[in-house]
């Protein structure tokens, strides 16, 4: 048998030993050439056709436009309200759609102040009703230069709630997790790091515990007075299903002020919160603050937009300083999702604006009320700047009384 031989390779030997011009490279050069102009060639390709979508896209109104308000240039109530609702979906089906006036736009948070917050509650297992509501003022109150003047509102015991009130977008549950233990000393923790002058306790309704969790409130207010005890401290809590001596055991934790909201008018309060919420039974927790520590500044908040009257509004505000309410707010009312109820009114801010200059009259200390504004919005601002007014006051009248009295004691 004749031996088997490998195949030669004759079209190496042929490409190596050709000496055809073609193949003989007339001039070395570097792989990239300095200073000369690229001899390639495009290639012909088509433009890619622009889609009637992209086209409208890029028509319209940029991204900013949708997420930031200009506020340096006003717009009139009229100019608003037309652009109120506008026509959405395919031809023949279309449906309105209300927009949101210019007033409501607010920015995007992004600075390192928000970040820092942010990274804070998230390795320390905390939740901030700033979030789980979607509040439209986190930038404003997490991202703010100063601080000693910035305002972050913690949620306690949890993010599941045992009510379901039409205008919340926080999770509810009959049975929410158990409480954590270390929840206390992690709140201390954080907010000492932070450094802040201001922080607003609130949590969500547990009706599943025995005290409404109201222990759980005063060991974490106790825990941050002594890890910050500069740090002024807003309890925003719920009824306790109307349990006083609950109320009474957070309000003497060691707070600066004692908040819980009414929401809305006693007219509208069945048909906006749980029905295990009633406004009677606000009032008696708002009372019962008062009375369980008087220097003790009470507030509470009201939404607008849900429905409510002028008539009500008043006699709300009435029943509110018969109890000693010190401190009341005004927001705008929206709505989270489809789920919740609809907005029945845009309240312009020259009507808000009229409320506060009422609750003045009637007596309040003290009234934020705007569009953007929720009960713990820039509450450390307000309180701040209320608190040293007084301060001032006080000085004012401690001066005066010392120099009559040095004069006294020239004249004897």
């Amino acid at each position: 048998m004749a031996a088997i031989r490998p195949p030669t390779r004759r079209f190496v030997a042929s490409a190596l030993f050709d000496t055809r011009p073609s193949l003989i490279p007339q001039k070395r050069c570097f792989a990239t050439t300095v200073n000369e102009p690229s001899t390639v060639t495009p290639t012909s390709t088509k433009p890619r056709p622009s889609s009637k979508f992209s086209d409208r896209l890029n028509a319209g109104p940029s991204f900013a436009d949708f997420v930031g308000g200009k506020p340096d240039e006003p717009i009139s109530p009229e100019e608003a309200l037309e652009l109120k609702t506008v026509q959405v979906g395919p031809k023949g089906r279309k449906r309105e759609h209300t927009r949101l006036p210019e007033w409501l736009k607010t920015p995007i948070p992004s600075n390192n102040n928000f970040k820092k917050i942010k990274n804070d509650l998230r390795g320390l297992g905390l939740h901030t009703v700033c979030e789980e509501a979607k509040c439209p003022n986190i930038s404003d109150c997490w991202g703010g230069s100063d601080k000693s003047a910035a305002t972050a509102t913690i949620m306690l015991m949890g993010d599941t709630c045992t009510r379901g009130c039409r205008f919340c977008s926080v999770k509810t549950s009959r049975a929410p997790p158990p409480l954590d233990p270390h929840e206390p000393e992690n709140t201390a923790e954080a907010l000492s790091r932070w450094g802040l002058g201001y922080v607003v306790l609130t949590s969500v309704d547990r009706d599943d515990l025995v005290d409404g969790g109201a222990r759980h409130f005063a060991e974490t207010i106790i825990k941050i007075k002594q890890k910050s005890p500069t740090t002024l401290v807003e309890a925003l809590t719920g009824d306790y299903s109307g349990d006083l001596e609950q109320v009474a055991l957070v309000a003497r934790s060691g707070l600066d002020v004692y908040a819980h909201n009414v929401e809305t008018t006693p007219q509208l309060t069945p048909y906006v919160r749980d029905r295990r919420a009633t406004f009677a039974q606000s009032l008696s927790v708002l009372r019962a603050a008062k009375e369980a520590r008087p220097e003790l500044i009470t507030k509470t908040s009201i939404m607008l937009g849900l429905g409510e009257t002028e008539e009500q509004l008043w006699d709300t505000l009435k029943q509110l300083r018969s109890v000693g309410v010190d401190v009341v707010t005004f927001g705008q009312y929206m709505r989270p999702t489809k789920r919740h109820m609809k907005v029945e009114e845009y309240v312009t801010p020259a009507t808000f604006e009229l409320w506060r200059q009422r609750a003045l009259d009637l007596g309040f200390m003290y009234c934020a009320s705007g569009p953007l504004v929720r009960s713990s919005y820039k509450a450390g601002e307000a309180f701040i700047e209320n608190v040293l007014k007084k301060r001032a006051k006080k000085s004012e009248l401690f001066a005066a009384e010392s120099a009559a009295q040095l004069a006294a004691l020239k004249s004897t």
